[in-house]
């Protein structure tokens, strides 16, 4: 008995002295100092400023890109970093069942182009007799409206082969302005639709550039038109560009650029103001890049 109270005071007075050793060791590493962030904070450059998150578009925005018809892609003609000019061809849909269509249709041409030239080889004997009397004028006029007939389907039939001569070149798809490709989201042998969700490509002018900057709607009254601001690049606060006032929005709409920090809100409504920005710097801006933004009150 007396050995079993020996152990038992041994064992307490070690729990103690290890219990001692944890609590000094955590009241030490709470003093540590706190490590600096590996990327200093965006410095505010004006007294009294809005914080927004924005995202770099082309200007005038990005251009999506689709079909006019549902059909599997023939052949693509530019890929990504291409630069195109207003109208110049992006892809081809497949057009082997208009072409099928069109051999019909100059067919049908040619049918009426030769029932026409026949009626009128008729029509001009016919006239060509001395003696008018020996002529019906009632096959006279027959032959008339015949031609008539015949020159309507022959103009029915020319309309049909122009109407698929314009099918077949609607389906290049071309592009509506300058600028340059940002995505192709389509291969050769793909089906495009024009109703998805997803564009075929993405097509902007990114010689000049553009920021949506998304102003919390709780702080839109504080936005003035022609404010100044500035936009610091993520993980980069050293880059500080500088903006050009653009528009304010009229529309306050659902918040769809999100950042991912853990305090956003997505179901924010928010204000998008547009400011433009030059791309000729260091480092290189790209479309779809996010940004900090400070507009001055």
């Amino acid at each position: 008995m007396i050995l079993l109270k020996k152990i038992t005071f041994w064992l307490a007075l070690a729990g103690v002295f290890f219990a001692g050793m944890l609590i000094r060791q955590t009241h030490a590493q709470n003093n540590e100092p706190m490590p600096e962030p590996p990327v200093a904070p965006a410095h505010k450059p004006f007294a009294k400023a809005i914080g927004a998150a924005g995202i770099i578009e082309a200007m005038h925005e990005n251009t999506s890109i689709g079909v006019p018809a549902a059909g599997l892609v023939a052949e693509l003609f530019v890929k990504e970093w291409d630069s195109v000019k207003t109208g110049q061809p992006l892809l081809r849909i497949d057009s082997r069942d208009l072409q099928a269509q069109l051999i019909g249709q100059e067919a049908e041409v040619d049918v009426a182009q030769a029932t026409l030239e026949r009626l009128r080889g008729q029509l001009e004997r016919l006239l060509a007799v001395k003696d008018q009397r020996a002529i019906a004028m009632e096959e006279l006029r027959t032959k008339k409206s015949d031609i008539a007939v015949a020159e309507a389907q022959l103009k029915a039939a020319t309309a049909r082969v122009a109407q698929t001569n314009a099918l077949i070149e609607r389906l290049t798809v071309r592009a509506p302005c300058a600028g340059m490709v940002l995505r192709v989201n389509t291969r050769a042998g793909e089906y495009a639709n024009p109703s998805a969700n997803t564009s075929l490509m993405l097509i902007g002018d990114t010689d000049r550039l553009q920021i949506r900057a998304d102003v919390d709607e709780q702080l839109a009254p504080r936005v003035k038109e022609g404010s100044r601001a500035v936009a610091t690049l993520k993980g980069n606060s050293s880059v500080v560009i500088p903006l050009e006032f653009v528009r304010i929005e009229p529309f306050i709409t659902p918040k769809q650029s999100l950042t991912g920090a853990s305090v956003e809100r997505v179901d924010t409504r928010v204000l998008q103001v547009i400011f433009k920005c030059a791309n000729s710097g260091e480092p290189r801006l790209y479309v779809g890049q996010q940004v900090d933004l400070y507009i001055e009150e």
